[in-house]
């Protein structure tokens, strides 16, 4: 009978236990956003409290990024090595903790030490949820679950600035409950996060088929087959070693690129837009930061739609030529107007949000399951010396060279993107987890 049928586990049906991982990925995606976002206008209120200079500015603008670099660089090879759900399970305790201890800050050295320390904890769950997620997930509908966690990154982002600007009444300490908020979303997804098994592919990898078989009976169904063990021996760890391999090392570079190129304007732009557009003499400037952060949750919204309907090569390549131009074309006239330099930003974060959901879909496919965590945690670092430099050098390079000459870094960064992925880019839509990467 049709319903006695066995489903390949890549193609298992969509089963509420998917839906459920996806929440709690989801969870944690936008409480990532939301961390990142809300520093930005928390800063601004700060300075006077913290005595925050110029360059205090950007070393605490940056530090969660390079934190994150650490904390994504040595969470791969461990979730490779001794699973995801150790740190899938716990990490959203820990950060929601070192986020309320910002409210008890009294100088710019200890909020730098917890925004190192937040960057970190954001680091691990960037690689364990895309992993996790993916591995669960069946084909089918890999593209949009996975997309979906960018809608919720740029949620979280975009809801930061939206509670900044509600918390920003409550006088000269409101910096402290803007930064204290920043726990509630981590401690609200806990629970769903500690009742989650281990992925099914990576225990089949680990030759520990009884449990994965057992994983899929129960939580995804009986008329599912469970993952094969690999056909060869895989190494037991995911070294970065191999991902530079002539195996690996194709995946590897146009992971770091494509991700190192989307995040730095991304992030430089993004976590000083209000300054940027004070720099460019744009009235109500605050305003038009709202319109940005908008644009970026639209953006992504409208990534989720697209995304298994154009090949993933020509979404990656499409956008940074959008987001290319768009810088360019700013900086092409030398008094556009407060409208076209709004519809202009608006343009740029739409797009690279949209484009921001190939982090969520394109990154994973690149690599096995043997290697997975660990590609995209060298993938996320790398992408986190460029963001974090570029976080920390923007308003020291707006205040000695002038605001065009970033934005004019940040437009040739992203021709640089365009240019590598025509260059090396490959195609994984429709592959299976057991596929990619070769």
């Amino acid at each position: 009978m049709a319903q006695d049928a066995l489903h390949a586990y890549d193609d298992a049906p969509l089963r509420p236990f998917h839906l459920r991982v996806a929440v709690a990925s989801f969870g944690g995606v936008f409480s990532d956003g939301f961390g990142l976002g809300i520093i930005g206008i928390a800063l601004g209120l700060a300075t006077p409290a913290l005595q925050l200079t110029p360059l205090w500015l950007g070393l605490l603008g940056g530090a969660s990024l390079a934190g994150l670099f650490f904390g994504a660089l040595f969470t791969g090879p461990v979730a490779d090595r001794h699973g995801r759900r150790p740190v899938y399970a716990n990490n959203m305790l820990l950060l929601g903790l070192l986020s309320a201890l910002q409210f008890f800050v009294q100088s710019a050295p200890q909020l730098l030490i917890l925004r190192l320390l937040i960057g970190f904890m954001l680091g691990t769950d960037y690689v364990v949820s895309k992993a996790l997620l993916t591995e669960f997930t069946p084909r089918a509908f890999r593209g949009r679950i996975m997309s979906s966690l960018s809608v919720a990154w740029a949620g979280g982002y975009a809801c930061a600035y939206f509670i900044g600007y509600l918390l920003s009444d409550l006088g000269p300490q409101a910096w402290r409950w803007m930064l204290l908020s920043s726990a509630l979303p981590c401690l609200a997804v806990l629970p769903l996060r500690i009742t989650l098994p281990e992925s099914p592919l990576w225990l089949a990898g680990r030759g520990r088929a009884a449990e994965a078989a057992r994983i899929v009976r129960e939580r995804i169904g009986a008329h599912v087959q469970a993952p094969s063990p690999p056909p060869q021996a895989k190494p037991a760890t995911g070294q970065w070693g191999q991902l530079f391999s002539p195996v690996w090392r194709r995946s590897t570079l146009v992971g770091c690129l494509f991700f190192t190129c989307q995040v730095v304007p991304y992030f430089a732009v993004g976590t000083f837009v209000t300054r940027v557009l004070e720099a460019l003499q744009v009235s109500g400037s605050f305003v038009g930061g709202l319109i940005y952060n908008a644009a970026l949750l639209v953006g992504a919204i409208v990534g989720l739609n697209v995304v298994d309907r154009l090949p993933r090569r020509t979404f990656l390549i499409g956008s940074f030529a959008i987001t290319a131009a768009a810088m360019f074309a700013l900086l092409a006239f030398p008094d556009p107007g407060r409208l076209t330099i709004i519809g202009l930003f608006a343009v740029f974060a739409g797009v690279l949000s949209a484009a921001s959901n190939l982090v969520y879909v394109y990154l994973p496919e690149l690599f096995p399951t043997h290697l997975r965590a660990s590609g995209i945690g060298l993938a996320i670092a790398a992408s986190r010396i460029g963001s974090a430099a570029s976080t920390f050098l923007l308003p020291l390079v707006v205040a000695n060279y002038g605001v065009r000459t970033a934005l004019a870094a940040c437009g040739v960064i992203l021709l640089i993107g365009g240019l590598s992925c025509l260059r090396w880019a490959p195609e994984t839509r429709g592959t299976t987890l057991d596929a990619a990467g070769r």
